[in-house]
């Protein structure tokens, strides 16, 4: 398509020499001979080709902006998904603008600004033809080609880093004001709202600090290319109108010597008005090429049978992204299809972060998770997803209906699907008891729902259509008694049916649910086994006989009371 808007740009161009030729005509011929018909023909042609002209201008800028369709349509999609799966690997890294990039290469193919490069391999041809009416012609259109396009580059050299910083400013004002949203409960609540504004105002102040300073240069430089070319204009008339004089050339040369003039210096100057669209997108597209480089396609993957929920890790290590910290150390265990495996340990030790590999959303720095004995990076996420389900530790919902969020928003699920996964997780008389039922909407991570609602709907998600892997991070952080009960009602059900089931826990009434137990301990596996084993007391080991005086530990004393279990809190790790 970008082919045949160069063919048309060929053709465009060419027809732009009508008006010339017209004025030559008008000056040379007809002012002389003063042969109406003639004036009438050549006028009837001048028209004809100014309509085509018009025509291919239309056509191209159809093209043009059919061309950025295809390529927003071609590119969208890919870079979306590269850009959830570099989130996946690098949870809370600051959100990219690669989708909003993708936009700015579209708006700049279907601009002008793009325009002005497909005109501008044409401007030799418009100085040639001033050298064939006159020397003198083609050095002055081709002196103040040249000075036009040294602004040019000088604009590009002046303003390139301020525009980069500009942008990198932006953004970080962009994240920070992003950020404050999602906390503004906690800002109003503690007074931090003129704390907060003053970072983002630092940082809003640098994005205009560093914009203005390049919009100014970039002002100049386009202020002198404007008068650069009204000189140019000038003087190539006191020229044809010097060489008139010296009778070398024709009074229509010089008129249409003028026209040629401004039509060759036309693309370089719409280039430099154009200079910050083309920056924007020259930045847009390295920053797409950076995703594409760190976030390489996905292999194809074969399509395994569906799982039966046998959950193996083989000397599993994580470290923190782009780090070499290590946060889990070599953890192993294997559970079988229809076992419930609880997670415990105290805050910090990996919990968080063992479940987020587990589930196949973050990539281990060595060793493997298997799902029914295959590499969890060798399952299709499509196929993966729809065994498996995931309650996190920080519930989200999205932008929809409380059943388009429970179907994970697939567009083929039944309202008995639907119902079931509520009915299931023991939320279908809450969500009975919203305004609308299921059809209430719910607005950006599930505002308008305290925290026991979105996990009780966190849930229906994750057990809809009976997955055969379901893994709940904190299940019952936010649940009052009717809530935990559901949740433990549900856990039955699900071992009930033969579903492997994680808990990442620190409450009793859920470990005893468990088949097993995996305790970690600063990143490492502490104990691993049946539940009832891991909690079993230590056997009392006899004292050796010592003589002499009595030891502390021997002397008669009050009994030390009873030890008791007390598992930590979690963490996000």
């Amino acid at each position: 398509m970008l082919l045949t808007t160069v063919a048309f740009s060929f053709c465009i161009n060419l027809l732009l020499f009508v008006g010339p030729l017209y004025m030559l005509q008008i000056y040379d011929r007809i002012l002389s001979s003063r042969n109406e018909n003639t004036l009438v023909a050549i006028s009837v042609i001048a028209v004809g080709l100014l309509v085509s002209y018009g025509l291919l201008e239309f056509v191209r800028a159809r093209l043009l902006a059919r061309a950025g369709m295809h390529f927003d349509e071609a590119l969208s999609e890919d870079v979306y998904r590269r850009i959830l799966r570099q989130q996946a690997a690098n949870p809370g890294s600051p959100l990219p603008v690669s989708v909003s990039d993708v936009g700015k290469l579209r708006d700049f193919m279907a601009g002008q600004g793009i325009i002005a490069f497909f005109d501008a391999p044409w401007v030799p041809l418009f100085l040639a033809l001033c050298f064939l009416f006159h020397p003198a012609l083609g050095a002055v259109a081709t002196a103040g080609a040249v000075i036009i396009f040294g602004l040019a580059l000088t604009n590009e050299l002046i303003t390139r880093k301020h525009l980069q910083n500009g942008a990198q400013a932006s953004q970080g004002a962009s994240r920070a004001f992003h950020s404050t949203l999602q906390n503004v409960e906690v800002i109003r609540a503690m007074g931090m709202e003129r704390n907060l504004h003053g970072r983002w105002q630092q940082r809003h102040d640098e994005m205009l600090e560093h914009q203005g300073r390049a919009s100014g240069r970039s002002g100049a430089i386009l202020s002198a290319s404007k008068f650069i070319r009204s000189t140019v204009q000038i003087s190539i008339l006191g020229v044809g109108a010097y060489l008139v004089l010296q009778r070398q050339i024709s009074p229509g040369i010089m008129i249409a010597a003028s026209i040629i003039m401004g039509r060759a210096l036309a693309p370089v100057e719409q280039a430099v008005g154009q200079w910050k669209h083309f920056v924007a997108a020259r930045q847009a597209h390295h920053r797409l090429k950076q995703l594409f480089a760190a976030v390489p396609d996905e292999a194809e993957r074969v399509e395994m049978p569906a799982p039966r929920g046998a959950l193996a890790a083989g000397r599993l290590v994580a470290t923190i992204p782009g780090t070499r910290d290590v946060l889990l150390r070599n953890v192993d265990f294997a559970i079988e299809p229809g076992e419930t495996l609880a997670i415990i340990g105290p805050s910090g030790c990996g919990k968080s972060t063992l479940v987020r590999h587990l589930v196949g959303a973050s990539q281990p720095a060595s060793g493997t998770v298997r799902l029914d004995g295959t590499d969890m990076r060798h399952w299709r996420p499509e196929q993966l997803g729809r065994h498996l389900g995931y309650l996190s530790q920080d519930v989200n919902l999205f932008r929809g209906t409380v059943a388009e969020n429970i179907a994970r928003f697939d567009a083929r699920a039944t309202d008995a699907e639907i119902v079931a996964a509520a009915q299931l997780s023991g939320a279908h008389e809450m969500i009975q008891a919203l305004p609308q039922g299921y059809a209430t909407e719910i607005g950006e991570g599930g505002a308008g729902l305290s925290g026991g609602q979105r996990q009780r709907l966190g849930l229906a998600r994750a057990v809809f259509r009976m997955p055969s892997l379901v893994v709940l991070d904190e299940p019952n952080s936010n649940l009052d008694s009717v809530g935990e009960q559901a949740l433990v009602a549900c856990i039955r059900t699900l071992k009930e049916a033969g579903t492997t089931v994680l808990l990442v826990t620190h409450r009793a009434n859920l470990l005893t649910l468990s088949d097993r137990t995996l305790m970690l301990r600063d990143g490492m596996v502490e104990k691993f086994g049946p539940t009832r084993e891991v909690f079993a007391p230590a056997p009392k080991s006899v004292p050796e006989s010592v003589p002499g005086p009595a030891r502390a530990a021997d002397r008669p004393g009050p009994a030390a009371p009873s030890r008791r279990l007390s598992l930590p809190q979690t963490s996000a790790y």
